[in-house]
């Protein structure tokens, strides 16, 4: 089992988490002695989880974007591998090339065919530089749209997972067009007559994010983030300075419960105490369970009426108060 890895704002719980690695190493220490170390170890693990429900009840939204870039939170295909069965990969946009960094393919949830589509990242430096660190090119979201036309055809729901920095911004993407590819995306998502269920399970940045994002019910895990810039991107063209991401992160409101009650994400599904990576099989059977009722609720709904509910959900995306008009009535009335 890999090393806990612990973020810059877990010092405490690294400590607590040391300690009591270090009474069980001595506890189970074959020497001939009696050593009984459980009293204390019990004490520190209760220590331990009292700073955990603290530390992550007052996380700010930098510390959110820490916890949804963690890198042993689970990815999707190791939800795909706990959630559903008989997964087949599909590969190539039939275009161009197939692009690592989105995974798609055939499989089944609770019994149904479906398709699944996601970002992946990679783990180890030579899977992550053969997934682009889950920055897709243009054939890769031609490959996810390829897959939710072949959903379409034989009437099986889409689930997608979203957990990218952002779409890939290299010259050799925007010379296979780049903005094309995601253009398009949200254009024949907005119309797929098919039910499309998304999840963000790390980070939604932008652009790369909606281009597999755009659902009849998008949804959230509690520490992660979406976007449409990343807070070291903003901080860069605020303040040209990214060191002030912490800054750029409070600003974009780009947390779950903030994107909620803005009612642009649709649910919040929780996460084990400490986050995803600290309990990945928790994580999974939540949701699992959330996705099958998801399925549930879609899969027989008349596709006239999903299509136009989904259209209408994201022509309704974003709030505005027109304060020209606003102050000119005023005046009037002044």
């Amino acid at each position: 089992m890999a090393k806990q890895v612990f973020l810059e704002f877990e010092k405490q719980i690294e400590e607590l988490e040391t300690k009591i690695e270090e009474l069980n190493n001595m506890q189970s220490k074959e020497d001939g002695s009696e050593l009984d170390l459980s009293e204390e170890i019990e004490k520190l693990r209760a220590k331990t989880e009292q700073f955990l429900k603290k530390t992550y009840a007052e996380l700010t939204p930098w510390q959110t974007s820490l916890v949804a870039r963690h890198p042993q939170r689970p990815y999707m295909l190791d939800y795909i591998e706990m959630i559903f069965t008989d997964f087949h990969e599909l590969h190539g946009d039939r275009h161009f090339a197939d692009d690592a960094s989105i995974v798609g393919g055939l499989a089944r949830l609770a019994g149904h065919p479906v398709v699944v589509i996601g970002n992946q990242k990679g783990r180890g430096t030579k899977e992550r530089m053969q997934r682009n660190f889950g920055m897709s090119r243009p054939e890769g979201y031609r490959k996810a749209l390829r897959l939710m036309k072949l959903a379409e055809k034989f009437h099986l729901p889409v689930f997608t997972f979203v957990d990218t920095p952002g779409a890939y911004p290299g010259i050799d993407a925007e010379e296979r067009g780049q903005s094309e590819a995601i253009g398009r995306n949200l254009y024949e998502m907005s119309q797929l007559r098919t039910p499309i269920i998304a999840t963000i399970i790390g980070e939604g940045g932008s652009g790369g994010a909606l281009a597999i994002a755009v659902a009849d019910t998008v949804m959230m895990l509690q520490y992660s983030i979406y976007s449409v810039i990343s807070p070291e991107g903003c901080a860069s063209i605020l303040f040209k300075d990214a060191a002030r991401a912490n800054e750029a992160a409070d600003a974009l409101g780009l947390t779950a419960d903030r994107l909620r009650e803005l009612n642009l994400v649709d649910k919040v599904i929780t996460e084990p105490m400490g986050g995803a990576h600290r309990d990945p099989e928790l994580m999974a059977e939540t949701l699992r369970k959330v996705l099958t009722d998801e399925l549930r609720r879609f899969k027989d709904m008349d596709v006239e009426e999903l299509v136009e509910r989904r259209l209408e959900r994201v022509l309704g995306y974003g709030q505005f108060e027109e304060l020209v008009a606003k102050a000119e009535e005023e005046a009037k009335a002044e």
